[in-house]
């Protein structure tokens, strides 16, 4: 039952890169908490997976974006930004307080340009 002899449940390792990518973590049976969500296995619960608090989701937005195109994002071209901030409407990035001006920082652009790419997206 243990994932390369360490003892943790298999699912909890294969999980791992989903968890990543949707901002959460997966945890051990003794250390979940009431509002995780429980991961069964055979009528058994073997871990819980956590979802992070949206304190830093936008970094990790940016972050799995920069991963998605292969650099950070104020080295990427102006089509990459383009796709970069169409990713991140996508994720809902937008509606989190300050994230144009944080993208922008990001991207290494202005505010006026990230508007513009979203103003492309939604005409």
């Amino acid at each position: 039952m243990s994932a390369a002899g360490n003892g943790r449940h298999p699912l909890l390792t294969a999980l791992e890169p989903v968890a990543a990518a949707i901002g959460a973590e997966v945890v051990g049976p003794d250390d979940r908490a009431p509002s995780d969500i429980p991961l069964e296995w055979d009528g058994r619960v073997v871990g819980a997976m956590r979802i992070l608090p949206l304190q830093g989701a936008l970094g990790r937005m940016i972050e799995g974006v920069e991963r998605e195109l292969g650099a950070p994002l104020g080295q990427l071209g102006r089509e990459d930004k383009q796709r970069a901030v169409r990713r991140l409407e996508e994720r809902g990035a937008f509606v989190l307080r300050r994230s144009v001006e944080d993208v922008a920082d990001a991207l290494d652009v202005s505010r006026i340009t990230v508007y513009n790419y979203l103003n492309a997206l939604h005409r």
